[in-house]
């Protein structure tokens, strides 16, 4: 039985905030569709953009970067440029790094915790580590183990998403999930969930391992109105149970245009402002 929450009984006002997905600098060649030094350029004028406008906050959706520890040092000077508040989100490439640097990666990116949540506006936004399992991002023994016993297991199914490149979420994430998801219920919050891969469409290679167990964890939940996330540089959007999955287009993509977003935050909707490629659009909520 769904947990019943009614947010419309709080005080709501409106709210705007940035939007930026796969970033993914390296100095290297472009190779097809991948023009990598042309990133921080892109970056740049984003933040400039972004700059311009009262955000409440912007969000980075992961894979600041392709490779190597110091693409860090030419992004984050731009990062760092922003007036409004910032958060980031773990990608997979952000794990490109030799093994001994990979512990440095989050505070580098300056967080404290790989998953964590906040909150703005009675939204409960809860961000998601989708490389806390996997072949690039498990750093501890306990999650390099986990990592197998879940790929094992997956790999039985024959799914087009179990890719190296991919991740999962430890037992541990969705134990802390189902607690924050509880908490928003007695607060009477909205949620909404921020991750590097997507969880929304059955058969897309882009998506989390275990991203069955996600969807059914928040479905009990009608207080959960959005997934946002990237990985996918096509970008993608489908309505499932009420909650808005939207993937945001890769800034990397294309050698001349870009890819970022406002979202503005009112008390029935989220209205999508795109840039370049990314999709104006007007999500409703329930």
């Amino acid at each position: 039985m769904a947990c019943k929450s009614n947010p419309e009984t709080e005080v709501h006002s409106d709210f705007e905030i940035g939007i930026i997905a796969d970033c993914q600098y390296c100095d290297c060649d472009s190779q097809g569709n991948r023009f990598y030094r042309q990133s921080p350029d892109k970056f740049r004028i984003a933040i400039e953009k972004l700059n311009t406008q009262e955000l409440d906050y912007t969000i980075h959706l992961g894979d600041f970067i392709d490779r190597n520890f110091e693409s860090f040092d030419t992004l984050l000077p731009i990062w760092n440029s922003l007036k409004s508040e910032k958060y980031h989100v773990l990608g997979n490439h952000d794990f490109s790094v030799s093994d001994s640097l990979k512990p440095l990666v989050p505070p580098k990116m300056g967080l404290k915790k790989r998953y964590y949540s906040f909150i703005k506006n009675n939204w409960r936004f809860i961000v998601l580590d989708g490389n806390d399992l996997s072949y690039h991002g498990a750093i501890s023994p306990e999650k390099q183990k986990e990592t197998d016993s879940l790929f094992k297991l997956l790999k039985k199914e024959k799914q087009p998403h179990l890719q190296t490149w991919n991740g999962g979420l430890s037992s541990e994430q969705l134990k802390w999930i189902e607690e924050e998801l509880n908490m928003a219920k007695h607060k009477n919050e909205y949620v909404g969930f921020y991750c590097h891969f997507p969880t929304g469409r059955e058969g897309e290679a882009h998506n989390l391992w275990n991203y069955k167990e996600v969807l059914q964890l928040i479905e009990n939940y009608d207080n959960v109105k959005f997934y946002f996330n990237g990985h996918n540089h096509n970008g993608d959007y489908l309505e499932k149970n009420n909650v808005h999955h939207l993937t945001f287009k890769g800034m990397l993509d294309t050698e001349d245009t870009s890819a970022f977003a406002t979202a503005r935050f009112t008390k029935d909707s989220i209205f999508i402002k795109g840039y370049g490629r990314e999709i104006s659009r007007a999500l409703k909520i329930d």
